[in-house]
């Protein structure tokens, strides 16, 4: 079957993307080829991918520029999962004749994971299982409760009314701010608008849910970043870009805020040797916001029918 046109399955870390969906609809009509790492840099990408007709992406995890774009001779069908992705040239794709589809979703679970993170830094939950299996001291630190603390939540879309939810839920004071409608969409959640200086300098806990855009980037400011408490928290589940890394590198360093939960990053997957990897008051995640079994199911359930779409002449879920 080496005449079929090749399917490239990218960044399948977990190996997961075979056995969560049911890939027997391509069968005899496409050879698939899984990559199960990220293969690196742009030319290491354009090597590996250049006889590829179809590519299955992992949200972001490999960008897709229109300099990418142009050395992918045989591509006509991008698959992302998700129905948005920002670092895919759209206009560059439809230039050069390739079809961009994308699909759904499973809920919102990056607002789960960063209510998870946030629990888990003010509990102080790694350092204690790691001292438990380790057979060491009976209790070793001293945690933080949410209760009656005061959440700031960085744009109140889908995920930030989530987290404000579940601010009220663990009893803590919630404020809010966002680009557009903010009195109404805080009197809507019954909570506090405020202005993000403001939201800065009277949180306990910040916690950013926005899209990544040109009006968004490096928005949390050293500025920003300077006037939050010294024992204040900062949550990023979004993307990284959204912080100044340089400034909150030096914040944490300085000891100059509480700390950091995080699981975006400007560069991914994360260096070896990153600040974040080594700095105790960070507990950072590898961008696992969106990873679970039911996300998975649809993503790839809905990426084999976007390609068996594609094979018989059809568009499904095309992103414009």
């Amino acid at each position: 079957m080496t005449d079929l046109p090749i399917c490239a399955i990218l960044d399948d870390y977990q190996d997961a993307a075979l056995a969560c969906a049911d890939w027997s609809a391509l069968d005899g009509r496409i050879n698939l080829r899984r990559y199960d790492a990220h293969l690196g840099d742009e030319d290491a990408v354009a090597r590996a991918l250049a006889d590829c007709t179809v590519i299955v992406a992992m949200r972001e995890r490999t960008p897709f520029p229109a300099s990418l774009l142009r050395r992918l001779p045989r591509l006509k069908l991008l698959v992302t999962t998700g129905m948005r992705n920002r670092s895919i040239d759209l206009q560059a794709a439809a230039d050069l004749g390739i079809t961009v589809c994308g699909t759904g979703a499973a809920g919102n679970p990056a607002a789960e994971l960063a209510w998870g993170g946030l629990l888990a830094f003010m509990r102080q939950l790694p350092e204690e299982v790691a001292n438990f299996r380790a057979g060491g001291p009976w209790q070793t630190g001293l945690g933080r409760s949410l209760q009656h603390k005061r959440l700031g939540i960085v744009g109140l879309g889908k995920l930030g009314r989530q987290m404000a939810r579940f601010g009220q839920a663990f009893g803590m004071e919630v404020c809010g701010w966002t680009r557009s409608d903010l009195e109404a969409r805080a009197e809507t959640l019954g909570i506090e608008p405020v202005d993000l200086p403001g939201l800065f300098a009277s949180s306990d806990v910040i916690t950013i849910q926005l899209s990544l855009v040109d009006g968004t980037r490096g928005l949390v400011s050293a500025d920003l970043l300077g006037r939050m408490r010294p024992d204040a928290v900062l949550v990023n589940t979004s993307r990284g870009p959204i912080v100044d890394e340089a400034a909150l590198i030096a914040a944490l360093e300085g000891q100059r805020i509480g700390g950091a939960v995080l699981d975006v990053f400007d560069h991914e997957p994360l260096p070896a040797d990153h600040a974040y990897r080594r700095l105790t008051n960070v507990l950072a995640t590898p961008h696992i916001g969106y990873v679970t079994q039911e996300n998975y199911r649809v993503y790839y359930r809905e990426a084999v029918e976007n390609v068996a779409n594609w094979l018989e002449g059809r568009v499904l879920r095309a992103l414009t």
